[in-house]
């Protein structure tokens, strides 16, 4: 391991509702829940036992498992960035695409709110499931903006119950009635339109970071601590600086993990540490961290990687991982790690043995064939 780095140093419904659209990118719209929806008999669509790919074909590899989340009822979401959403109760996945409601069949994330509504970011704007209904949300537009089309790229909902939402146009927060744009507090160079995740930590400061090649920001409510955390990047040709980080987690101990395309950062409180290939994982790039209920803190990129406190643990497809380019990872009730990765892939770890759960429909490998 590393020593400790000092202090300040991806991815990539058809009824219209309520639309929302600011004046200027400092202005408030009140807005109500939009009522104009899907009927839920054109959602439900014949349930598979696995996770179906059938939107593309064979050829078209880069579609990720990109984000997932169990809700409230046990039930499992997992968002992909090409063949839409899809929930799995147990036994039978259910697929959500743009003809069943959706705005797009890119899904960038998903949150369930305290009052179980799930909220779904994609490369178009905002979904929201509510009462078994799909409704589109455009939730804010610019002075900049040219179009309405914007990604988003995260969602998180505070301690408060505000919803922040860091998209392409920026940062917007929804107390409920309304969404504000996030205004830079104080006179810092912020690079707000790249921001890409956003977190909490247990102290109530907000962590905010994206590939923006300019650190990672703290704010506590009301002023922003800009922290560098520049690093070259060995492994290309031409060593470069990587100079930005995504903040994932904080974990059970209360340090805070941070993660980029080198590998992950660890803040205690006073310092940063770094971990990488060297240190043990399997990968530099690093999209995903969860920890886990035995305090395991999980890995996931260019390879899956479980670190104990004191070593890390491996896996690939020889071990029976469905495939290595890893993007989302979540672990369920019963403890199972559900693990989604490229070529819409996904798959259960038992703390045993893998099991798959993502197959190519039959017409789209005829297709391929063909």
């Amino acid at each position: 391991m590393k020593n400790a780095i000092t202090l300040f140093q991806m991815l990539k419904m058809p009824i219209l509702a309520i639309c929302i659209f600011f004046t200027s990118c400092n202005g408030q719209v009140k807005k109500d829940l939009p009522k104009d929806t899907v009927n839920e008999s054109k959602i439900i669509a014949d349930g598979q036992p696995k996770l179906v790919k059938n939107l593309g074909s064979l050829k078209d590899k880069g579609h990720n498992v990109n984000s997932s989340l169990q809700d409230k009822s046990g039930n499992l979401w997992f968002g992909t960035t090409g063949d839409g959403l899809y929930k799995y109760d147990g036994k039978l996945f259910t697929q959500f695409t743009t003809s069943k409601g959706m705005n797009s069949n890119t899904v960038l994330c998903i949150l369930e709110d305290k009052s179980g509504k799930i909220w779904i970011g994609t490369d178009n704007g905002v979904c929201l499931y509510d009462d078994n209904k799909f409704s589109k949300i455009q939730i804010a537009l610019s002075n900049d903006t040219l179009s309405s089309k914007y990604l988003v790229w995260s969602i998180m909902q505070d301690k408060s119950g505000k919803l922040w939402f860091a998209t392409s146009i920026g940062i917007y927060v929804y107390d409920g009635k309304l969404f504000n744009f996030f205004k830079v507090p104080n006179d810092i160079e912020f690079c707000i339109m790249k921001i890409e995740k956003i977190l909490e930590d247990n102290a109530g400061n907000f962590w905010l970071g994206g590939r923006c090649h300019d650190g990672v920001y703290r704010y506590d409510g009301k002023s922003i601590t800009k922290f560098d955390l520049k690093k070259l990047y060995q492994d290309e040709p031409t060593p470069r600086l990587r100079n930005w980080v995504l903040p994932q987690l904080q974990d059970k101990n209360g340090n805070i993990w941070f993660s980029n395309w080198d590998g992950v950062y660890r803040y205690d409180g006073t310092s940063f540490t770094t971990f990488t290939k060297k240190d043990g994982l399997y990968g530099n790039v690093v999209a995903r961290i969860v920890e886990d209920k035995k305090g395991n803190i999980w890995f996931g990129g260019d390879g899956l990687s479980r670190f104990d406190g004191k070593s890390f643990t491996h896996f690939t497809t020889k071990d029976g991982l469905i495939n290595n380019s890893i993007w989302s990872i979540l672990e369920d009730r019963t403890g199972h790690i559900w693990i989604g990765s490229r070529n819409t892939g996904l798959c259960r770890y038992n703390g045993k043995t893998f099991t798959h759960f993502s197959t190519q429909d039959e017409k789209t490998f005829i297709d391929f064939l063909k």
